[in-house]
Order: C-alpha cells, then sequence, then structure tokens
C-alpha cells in the first residue's frame, strides 16, 4: 500500500527490479487524481533515470516470457504517460527507448494476443523516409511527432472516460512539433515542388505514395489552422499546380490515398473554394475528358462501398462548394457563372443523375438494396440543392428528361429515408410556386403516386406521412389554385376515406370558393383546367426587347414534354421573367446596370 510519506517524498522510489513491479505499478496509479502528486513523480522518474531502467526489466520479461512481468510494465508506462509531463515526453519518445515504450503497450491484459506496434512503428518510420528532407533535425523531429501521435492512438480511452483536458500536455507537445516541422518545411524551397514529384512518380510504390499523402495531409490540414500562414500557404499551392496531381490522386486504386486525396480537397474547398472553381471551370472549358477534377469527385460519391461511413458528406460538401453560384461570385462574372453552369448541366449532370435513372423506369424501382438506396439518398440532396440554387438549368433539366416522374417512383422504396428524399425533391419544387413546374407536374399526373403514398403510408411510417401532409399543407397555406384544382379534380375520391385529416377538406373547400368566385364574375372566361388533354393557347410572358437568345439557351431550351402514353401536348409556357435585382441561379445581388442586356439571355 502507497502511504503519505511515500508521496510527499518521491525521490526514494521503489527499487527498480522485478520483484517489486506490483508495487511500483500502484505507486504510479494511485498518483492519478493528484496533479501535485503527479508533478512529483514525473520529477523523481526523471532524476533517478528510472524509465531506462524499467525498459531493461521489460526485455528481461520478455525474453524469459514473464507474463505477469509484462502485464505490469504495460500497466506502468501507461500510467507513466498518463502523468501528462512533458519532461518525460522527451525520453520516452527519444530514439533509445521509444520501441520499448511500445512494446510495454503491446501486452495489454485485456487482449487475447499481444499487440504488434512495434512492427507498425518500425515499418512506419521506414516510409517517413520518403519525405523529402535533407535537415537532419527536422527529420527527428517529425520522426518524434510520428511517435507521438501514435502512442496518443494507443492510450487514448474512450471519451467517456476521461476528463476534458486529459492528455492536454500531449496533444500540446504534438502541437509545438507540428509547428516546428511547418516552420522548417516552409523555409525548404525545394520540399513542396518535391513532394508533387514523388507523388506522380511511377517509382514512387504504393505504400511510399500512401504515406507521403497522409503526411501531405497533416501538413495541409495543419498549415489551414495557422491563420497567418493561410494565405501564403495557398498561394504556394496555386503556384506549384497542386490541384492537378491531386485529381491523379483522387483517382488511384489505393482506397488510403484517394481519402487522404479527398480530405485534402475538402480543406481547400472550405478555406479557399475560388481557387478550387477557378481550377474546375479553366479545366470544363479546356476539356471534354472524363477525369475532371469535378467526375472525379461526382464518380467517389456514387460509387461508394459503403456510403454510411461518413465519406459521403465530405464529397457532399465539395460538391456544394463547386457549384454553389453564390460562392462563385467572390471570383468570377455572371457571365462566367452561367458558362460554367451550361458546362455542368451539359457535361456532368448526367454523371449524378446516371444512378437513378439506372435503376429507374417510369413505373418502377428495379434495385432496391440498402446499399443503393444510400447513394440515391446523396444524390437526391444534392438535386434538391440544385433545383433551388440553378433554377433555370435544373428546370430544363427535369422537364427535358422528365426527371420527377422518375424521381417519385423511388417513393416505392422499401427504405423509407429514400422516399422521404424523393418527396422532399417534390418539395423543393413545389415550394418554388413557378407556372411551368406546376403545370408539368399536372399534365404528366405527377401528384398521382404522392397520393398513393399517402394511402399507402397510413399507420405505416409517421415521419413519412407527416411529410406527405406537410406538402399538402403548404400548398394549402400558399394557396396555389393550379395545383389545388388539379388534387381536388382528380383525387378527391381517393382522399375521401381520409376525413379525418382537415387537410385534404379545406383544400376541396377552398376549391369550391374559387370556382363560385369565378362563377360570380360578369363575362368570366373559364380558365384551362389541369386536367384537360390539350392547351387552347400559347401562354407567353413579355420579355425586354434589350434581352435576346443566345445560342447556349436556346440550345438549353426545355422541349416538348409527354407523358408515359406520348400524350401529352407541348408547353410553350415561358419562364418567369426575372425581377430587377435577381440572378439567374436562385439568389439575389444588387442590380448592376445593364447586365441583364450584357449577357443576352432570353428567359425561356
Amino acid at each position: 500500500e502507497v502511504t503519505q510519506d511515500l508521496l510527499d517524498c518521491f525521490m526514494d522510489l521503489p527499487t527498480c527490479e522485478l520483484s517489486r513491479l506490483g508495487e511500483i505499478a500502484d505507486l504510479v496509479t494511485s498518483v492519478c487524481l493528484s496533479r501535485i502528486h503527479k508533478g512529483k513523480l514525473a520529477l523523481a522518474l526523471r532524476n533517478e533515470g528510472y524509465i531506462p531502467k524499467l525498459l531493461q526489466l521489460f526485455q528481461v520479461c520478455e525474453r524469459v516470457k514473464n507474463t505477469e512481468g509484462l502485464h505490469l510494465l504495460f500497466e506502468i508506462v501507461r500510467g507513466i504517460l498518463y502523468l501528462d509531463k512533458a519532461i518525460l515526453f522527451e525520453v520516452m519518445f527519444s530514439d533509445e527507448c521509444i520501441l520499448d515504450v511500445v512494446g510495454c503497450l503491446e501486452y495489454d491484459p485485456c487482449l487475447a494476443q499481444p499487440g504488434w506496434h512495434r512492427e507498425s512503428l518500425t515499418k512506419r518510420a521506414k516510409l517517413q523516409e520518403v519525405i523529402p528532407t535533407r535537415d537532419p533535425e527536422l527529420r527527428q523531429k517529425i520522426h518524434q511527432a510520428s511517435r507521438a501521435q501514435y502512442i496518443q492512438a494507443i492510450i487514448m480511452p474512450n471519451p467517456s472516460d476521461f476528463e476534458e483536458g486529459f492528455l492536454s500536455n500531449l496533444n500540446s507537445f504534438i502541437s509545438s512539433s507540428k509547428e516546428e516541422i511547418l516552420h522548417g518545411l516552409q523555409k525548404d524551397e525545394e520540399f513542396l515542388p518535391e513532394v508533387f514529384a514523388q507523388l506522380t512518380n511511377e517509382a514512387t510504390t504504393g505504400e511510399q505514395q500512401c504515406e507521403l499523402i497522409k503526411f501531405f495531409k497533416e501538413f495541409c490540414a495543419f498549415s489551414f489552422m495557422l491563420p497567418e500562414k493561410r494565405d501564403e500557404f495557398l498561394q504556394t499551392l496555386a503556384k506549384l499546380g497542386f490541384l492537378p496531381t491531386l485529381e491523379m490522386l483522387m483517382g488511384v486504386d489505393d482506397l488510403q490515398v484517394r481519402s487522404a486525396a479527398t480530405d485534402i480537397l475538402s480543406y481547400l474547398a472550405e478555406f479557399s473554394p475560388a481557387m478550387v472553381q477557378e481550377f474546375v471551370m479553366q479545366e470544363a472549358r479546356q476539356s471534354e475528358n472524363d477525369t475532371q477534377l469535378i467526375i472525379q469527385v461526382i464518380r467517389q460519391l456514387i460509387c461508394s462501398s459503403d456510403p454510411e461511413f461518413g465519406g459521403d458528406n465530405q464529397l457532399m460538401e465539395i460538391l456544394y462548394a463547386l457549384i454553389d453560384p453564390e460562392k462563385m461570385l467572390a471570383t468570377a462574372s455572371n457571365l462566367e457563372i452561367f458558362e460554367f453552369l451550361d458546362i455542368f448541366y451539359d457535361r456532368y449532370i448526367h454523371v449524378l443523375t446516371a444512378p437513378l435513372l439506372a435503376v429507374t423506369s417510369e413505373e418502377c424501382y428495379e434495385i432496391d438494396n440498402y446499399q443503393t438506396a444510400e447513394i440515391l439518398a446523396s444524390v437526391l440532396e444534392l438535386l434538391s440543392f440544385c433545383v433551388e440554387q440553378h433554377k433555370y438549368h435544373m428546370k430544363n433539366y427535369i422537364m427535358n428528361k422528365d426527371f420527377l416522374r422518375r424521381t417519385l417512383v423511388l417513393m416505392k422504396s422499401k427504405h423509407k429515408f429514400l422516399a422521404l428524399c424523393a418527396l422532399r425533391f417534390m418539395r423543393r419544387i413545389i415550394g418554388l410556386k413557378d407556372e411551368l413546374y406546376n403545370r408539368y407536374i399536372t399534365l404528366g399526373n405527377l401528384f398521382e403516386p404522392v397520393v398513393n403514398a399517402v394511402l399507402d403510408s397510413r399507420n405505416r411510417c409517421n415521419l413519412l406521412n407527416s411529410a406527405l401532409l406537410e406538402l399538402f399543407e403548404f400548398i394549402r397555406m400558399e394557396d396555389i389554385q393550379f395545383l389545388i384544382s388539379h388534387i381536388v379534380e382528380n383525387f378527391s375520391d381517393a382522399l375521401e376515406s381520409l376525413k379525418y385529416i382537415h387537410t385534404f377538406q379545406e383544400l376541396k373547400t377552398k376549391y369550391e370558393q374559387e370556382k363560385d368566385q369565378q362563377n360570380k364574375k360578369p363575362n368570366s372566361v373559364p380558365s384551362i383546367l389541369p386536367g384537360e388533354t390539350f392547351v387552347k393557347e400559347t401562354i407567353s410572358l413579355e420579355v425586354d426587347e434589350d434581352l435576346q437568345f443566345s445560342e447556349g439557351e436556346e440550345k438549353a431550351a426545355p422541349m416538348p414534354l409527354a407523358s408515359s402514353n406520348g400524350s401529352y401536348p407541348a408547353l410553350a409556357t415561358a419562364v418567369t421573367d426575372p425581377k430587377v435585382g435577381d440572378n439567374f441561379y436562385g439568389g439575389s445581388y444588387p442590380h448592376v446596370g445593364q447586365q441583364s442586356s450584357l449577357l443576352g439571355l432570353y428567359w425561356v
């Protein structure tokens, strides 16, 4: 038993011998709750050169296969690391001690078999030789920081098992080491060019490439965390043309390399989206091949073998940053953004929608496994973003491909989260309250799968049922008469059994009130009903005389729509003319003189 006298006089440590390992383990464990006692013990261990003596005992125990002694040494070494004292880190992470320290940590009593930490650390150190630095002190610092991180990963308990600030000195030790490494590497003008050269060199082995890209990822992450160095670092990356190298790495077979490259791209998309967007726009203008950066990102998203792992969210955030017009406005003109969106919808959108179109027809959903459902849910989240942010281009795409019909097929999926995503996509479209969208929906009878889902989801999925009712409630609250008329005239009989849902009854009431008002108007001309099979006249909107058809807009204009039986009429309704101050992506910005005329846009 450890006495208070022993704690107060740490210079008298137990003799470092095998027979007293239990006593040493009790001592190290007993001080964990006292900051003062931890400091005294750390001083005693350093002053008496105690750690090398313990590691000599480890070698003896391992040689004679003394399992009990090895388990005690695990507790002792881990306890010393838990002291979290910087004066001990230099000793424990030194070349002389590090392998025996991690060797002790291999013999966790909770494990059926010892770990392989020494082998892993040795292999890691060998691979780090590929890091191109000629300064021996800097190389030593890189190895030391790597060792510290490795040990931190081994000994760090579950988050629920330690208090805030646990191992804070170890974290500070690692951070300060990284900062020294960063400053040292930034002084070496040849470092980054050599890194990029080795990453793309065919002579670099897969393991070396993996270690190098992981090191560079940490280098980037730490550089971005230092605001005073961030801009300078980004400028250096831009000058060296790093993005083509990153694009190449995102296309390799090695999952770890691709993952590290994706992490780096996400840092760039977060801290310098303009740089990545500029590269994507330049690449789109100059090349029509299928290895471009944005295609690499989309393909990783739709080809994910484990969508739930978390990488999908990262890839989606990258894509959001790349195709967000609001962020593009920081560096690009409106004409350049519109040009990019033209290219995106001409070359890239089909890659994003391919998984959905591949598994759906107009009537059925052919593959309904969980992995596919996760991928399609991610795709629909991105496309819902496009509905709001790329109003003009996305509207053309949806109508030309009759895409909403294919999307609503997914409401039959057994995976309710996917059915919700499909419904959310339609909700975003209806939320725009766009006349052309409304006519497209009614003429295509696209409320039918929604109404079927309402009837099918009774007492099954409360979340889906609530989302369905919210859609109809939105139409009622916003008084979208065109849709109200269509719903009541076509589905009132089917919804009659849901009298307990007031929304449907109120929709019918609104319909009848509107009909009464129309009948009371003198010389009123009946409006075209959504259910009619032809359009009596072409609906057109006045357009500013300064606006003309551009070649790109003529190509993008909506084609005539056809139903599944081919009987729907062509729609000649024009897309709503934008108001002054509105942009053609879905947001708004201050009016800029004659910019509309300069763009030569005709809102078809």
